[in-house]
């Protein structure tokens, strides 16, 4: 038996299609041919700010052992499905298959890495297949080897969760989704924190359906595969369930806000950390959403914290110059109307600047508030007459409403790869030692 990874991305499209769906369609396909699992499915989300992505960016790796005289069948069968699945119809599409046989060198997972970050070049891609023997097949432009060779690159060494995906029957695809909400708001209330953002807490909206005409009937993310299978027993639904499949996955990790820059070093389309001081107050524009700019010893950016992002925008408001912060997001590329600027995911504020007001003496013979008779000459009372050449404006310090510590947007406007506050403390360090007995719908077939 050989270790064989089996990677595919850039599957889907805006409006329709899943690379999930066809992984999961791969599981059965694999596992009929006896295919034996020594992982999860793995659900890597790549870099959210990549211009020609569709959707949540993610790719898929399916970690198998199995016969080496079984790979030609299994690349055939992966071929075909890609076929049968993909949107070729539109222009973004690009399906990419990479097959890495043995253990996944330490040039891949950098490169898995930055792809998570920045973005990372085709050529790049096609070297690192050819050194390694890796063999990749792309589809139209090919751009899809990229994701398929960063989802074989990325092990998931460090911090992980779960999301248990459950697929629409054919005839269902494009109708809406048949799903007992109330039972979702059960299943929330059971299984929290171990699920997260199946709920928005500020409009109640339903996060586990997604809107478009893909195959996807919910996805439930959590810590570990016995509670999203626990949280998926719970739902009820009235319609057909086509399938269901375990991924583990990065998302709701961080993962791709690793790093800090300056200011001087942001490019577009990168994923960044970056600290500074607020050097221009923020500013409400059309549509609410909120602009200020930050500034370190290396220059200014402007950053934005957008209307549906809640918590974080309310906060990024009050902000004040001379505050202290690092924000976390993705840099978006100068245009004719718009400098570069920084579209916030979170905001740390580390410390904030003292704000104070000046007020005129208080009269010291009748208490009242006293005016001024001019630059540098003191103050009179205008109800008795008192005067004083030599009073000055008392400074007060207002007390801030804002508060140090974390925001981040709300649940409804997350990316896949954001860190909700949840799971803060509940972090993983390790990759899984086992799995689950049954961590899809269709293990009977090697039964």
């Amino acid at each position: 038996m050989i270790k064989v990874h089996l990677g595919l991305d850039d599957t889907d499209s805006m409006r329709t299609g899943c690379t999930t769906y066809i992984g999961a369609l791969l599981v059965e396909d694999l596992l009929k041919m006896g295919c034996k699992f020594i992982d999860y499915p793995n659900l890597i989300r790549l870099n959210p700010n990549t211009p020609w992505k569709t959707r949540g960016n993610g790719a898929i790796c399916l970690r198998i052992r199995c016969e080496e005289n079984k790979i030609p069948d299994i690349i055939d069968i992966s071929t075909k499905r890609i076929e049968q699945f993909s949107d070729f119809e539109s222009e973004n599409t690009n399906p990419g298959l990479a097959v890495l046989r043995g253990n996944v060198p330490k040039e891949l997972e950098k490169f898995a890495q930055k792809a998570l970050w920045s973005i990372v070049k085709y050529s790049t891609a096609l070297k690192l297949a050819k050194r390694f023997n890796i063999e990749v097949l792309g589809f139209k432009n090919g751009r899809g080897i990229i994701g398929a060779l960063a989802a074989i690159g990325n092990q998931l060494k460090e911090d992980y969760t779960y999301e248990l995906l459950a697929y629409r029957i054919k005839e269902n695809l494009g109708k809406p989704r048949k799903i007992d909400k109330k039972s979702v708001i059960e299943m929330d209330k059971a299984t929290k924190p171990f699920t997260f953002n199946n709920i928005d807490p500020e409009t109640g909206r339903i996060l586990i359906t997604p809107r478009g005409a893909d195959p996807v009937l919910y996805g439930i993310r959590g810590e570990s595969p016995e509670v999203v299978k626990k949280a998926h027993e719970m739902i009820k639904v009235f319609e057909e369930v086509d399938r269901w499949v375990i991924y583990r996955s990065n998302q709701g990790t961080d993962a791709h806000l690793r790093f800090r820059f300056k200011i001087s070093e942001l490019k577009p389309f990168m994923q960044v950390i970056v600290r500074g001081v607020v050097s221009k107050s923020p500013e409400i524009i059309v549509g609410r959403h909120v602009i200020f700019s930050i500034r370190d010893e290396t220059g200014e950016v402007n950053c934005a914290a957008y209307e549906p992002t809640g918590e974080l925008r309310n906060a990024a408001k009050l902000l004040e110059v001379g505050d202290e912060i690092e924000v976390y997001g993705a840099v978006r590329p100068p245009s004719n109307e718009h400098p570069m600027i920084i579209n916030m995911e979170k905001m740390q504020i580390i410390k904030l600047a003292k704000k104070i007001t000046y007020m005129n003496p208080v009269c010291m013979k009748c208490g009242k508030r006293m005016k001024s008779m001019g630059s540098n000459k003191g103050f009179k009372c205008p109800k008795c007459g008192f005067k004083n050449p030599k009073a000055t404006k008392l400074a007060f310090e207002i007390q801030r409403k804002l508060k140090p510590g974390l925001y981040i947007t709300s649940p409804r406007s997350q990316r896949h790869l954001t860190k909700p506050k949840c799971r803060y403390g509940l972090e993983k360090s390790s990759p899984p030692t086992s799995m689950i007995d049954y961590w899809c719908s269709f293990l009977h077939i090697r039964r």
